[in-house]
């Protein structure tokens, strides 16, 4: 009977751990540089990671993975919203082509100067998306709101664009850099 009743216990613990694991949020170590993070019933999802830049290894939802749109990574970590799920590893260590001139590059005209407004409507937060680039950088050209806009206060950036908050409302050079 002990046997049994061991037996069991032994089920039901499998059985609660992979529960357990089905209903905390998915930022689990895959690997020695490989994470897996997702988004649950379709909310944003922040998973930390020792990079500085991440890339999609595989896709594991259904729903879409994009880069700036459903996944990226900012100052914060690695995020992922909308129902994307999916493996990532350092930029770099995906096993992609790396060829004689450095791996993979954008076509002409990338690197250049891109000029949008960003508005904080409602004193609310508010992302402009741009792929600003590893090496780029963005600085606000002329403040149009009565509100302050200080960089690190009211305004801000990363790869991904140029967020606003607390009412600022710019005119912004985004200095596009591979």
């Amino acid at each position: 009977m002990s046997r049994m009743r061991a037996g069991w216990m032994g089920v039901l613990v499998g059985v609660a751990a992979g529960w357990l694991v089905g209903v905390t949020p998915v930022a689990q170590a895959q690997g020695r540089d490989t994470v897996r993070c997702g988004s649950q019933d379709g909310r944003f999802v922040r998973c930390q990671v020792p990079w500085r830049d991440a890339e999609m290894i595989r896709q594991e939802s259904d729903s879409p993975c994009i880069r700036g749109q459903t996944w990226g990574v900012d100052r914060g970590g690695l995020w992922v919203d909308r129902g994307c799920r999916a493996q990532f590893v350092e930029m770099g260590r995906g096993g992609g082509w790396q060829g004689g001139g450095g791996g993979w590059r954008p076509g002409p005209g990338w690197d250049r100067e891109i000029r949008l407004q960003c508005e904080s409507n409602n004193k609310q937060y508010q992302f402009c998306q741009v792929d600003v680039g590893g090496h780029g950088r963005a600085r606000l050209l002329q403040q149009l709101s009565g509100s302050r806009c200080d960089e690190g206060y009211s305004w801000g950036w990363n790869r991904a664009g140029v967020w606003v908050s607390k009412g600022c409302r710019g005119l912004f050079s985004v200095d596009r850099r591979w």
